[in-house]
């Protein structure tokens, strides 16, 4: 069997690898450009939620993708996780972040600050597939300012009463176990609890999916909790813990939503680099004209720059090591790279760039969240200044 190294267009990253970290990818490869990339123009227009396509790479392992094999997972490497990612993200970015969500904070979470009744309950079937998680933090009024959220959680001598409204919540109307932040006490971010919420739950209910620039495949809707009744034993983690149990896991999140973006960029360069050979102007195909030539040189170069910043995130995570620098400035720099190549990608394409008979169209619409979402590129830079200044301060 070829490498899916050595085949990859893009010169994706090689070296280190193992024989089975290369089939895993190549698997996932196969998949994504067979049973994915076929239908993303078509769930893209009609915005149908890809629940065929997420059954089959539960199938695969990849739904809990790094959890433990004790807790239903994968037990994956990230370094392979995230390659995988890429493979996904460039048939569709919209499976890829539901498979990033899902892989990121709730069962990140889960694992490391539920009991084993929870695990057990709760991430063994989201590691498995079985189940879709979402993760319910940002507010209409709470967004990089997490800690200012207003959803309240209320004690009594049954458990927590939650009221609220949650918003940009990716599978909010899908997900059957949702991990929500509420204010159980004081203010700022030590007054916050996490608690998890099952499907069906009285009182809890989603909106209907936003209508969106891009991603309109991966529904984003608002989470209402209106008296929302939950057991003390859906507490995770201490109480008034909640956000510093987030804040935690949220390194995970940006090494995918990195790899998604870098899968996007890739994708752009792969169809800008074909339409430029195949594209005839004064005599020669527009490959041959620098003004193009150019721009696909410092595409290839960007991604493959942003990729080995990822992995190395990725390696960091695998090794035990800090690796939050490193995660947020693989989002900044991937999520850039991914608009610009995009960008560059609809240009070189000229007016049929514009069209939706063009698959770059899409890929322009669907790289602008990935500056926005998992923090924005301007918290990116301000988690990297932190880390800059503590070290050479």
């Amino acid at each position: 069997m070829t490498s899916p190294l050595t085949a990859a267009p893009s010169g994706t990253f090689g070296f280190g690898l193992s024989d089975e970290q290369r089939l895993i990818v190549q698997t996932v490869r196969e998949y994504a450009q067979a049973e994915i990339l076929p239908k993303s123009a078509a769930y893209d227009r009609s915005g149908e939620y890809p629940r065929e396509q997420l059954r089959g790479l539960a199938d695969l392992g990849l739904l809990g993708a790094t959890m433990p094999e004790r807790w239903g997972g994968a037990e994956l490497d990230t370094v392979t996780y995230a390659l995988c990612l890429e493979e996904i993200a460039a048939a569709d970015a919209s499976v890829a972040v539901i498979v990033s969500v899902q892989n990121g904070l709730p069962t990140q979470m889960l694992l490391r600050h539920g009991t084993d009744e929870q695990r057990e309950r709760f991430l063994r079937p989201l590691a498995s597939g079985e189940r879709l998680g979402a993760f319910c933090l940002t507010e209409a009024e709470a967004g990089s300012d997490a800690a200012s959220l207003r959803t309240r959680a209320v004690r009594d001598e049954h458990g927590w009463v939650l009221s609220g409204s949650k918003a940009w919540i990716t599978s909010g109307n899908q997900a059957d176990t949702y991990l929500v932040l509420a204010r159980s006490g004081g203010s700022g971010a030590s007054g916050v609890s996490c608690f998890i919420v099952e499907r069906g739950t009285p009182g809890l209910s989603a909106g209907v999916p936003e209508e969106k620039l891009g991603l309109h495949a991966a529904h984003t809707t608002t989470v209402q909790l209106d008296d929302v009744r939950v057991p003390h034993e859906h507490l995770l983690g201490a109480e008034g813990q909640g956000l510093k149990i987030a804040l935690s896991s949220l390194d995970a999140g940006r090494i995918g939503i990195a790899m998604q973006a870098i899968g996007i960029a890739r994708s752009a360069l792969e169809h800008a680099a074909r339409y430029a050979r195949e594209r005839v102007q004064f005599g020669r195909p527009i490959a041959e004209q620098q003004g193009v030539s150019f721009k696909l040189a410092d595409m290839a170069a960007r991604i493959e720059a942003a990729r080995l910043v990822a992995l190395k995130a990725a390696w960091l995570k695998d090794q035990g090591q800090p690796h939050g620098q490193e995660a947020s400035m693989a989002k900044l720099l991937a999520s850039e790279v991914a608009v610009d190549a995009a960008r560059d990608a609809v240009q070189i394409f000229g007016g049929n760039g514009y069209s939706r008979e063009y698959p770059v169209e899409r890929l322009y619409r669907d790289a602008k969240i990935t500056e926005i979402y998992e923090g924005t590129s301007e918290i990116q830079r301000i988690v990297i200044a932190r880390a800059v200044l503590e070290r050479l301060g």
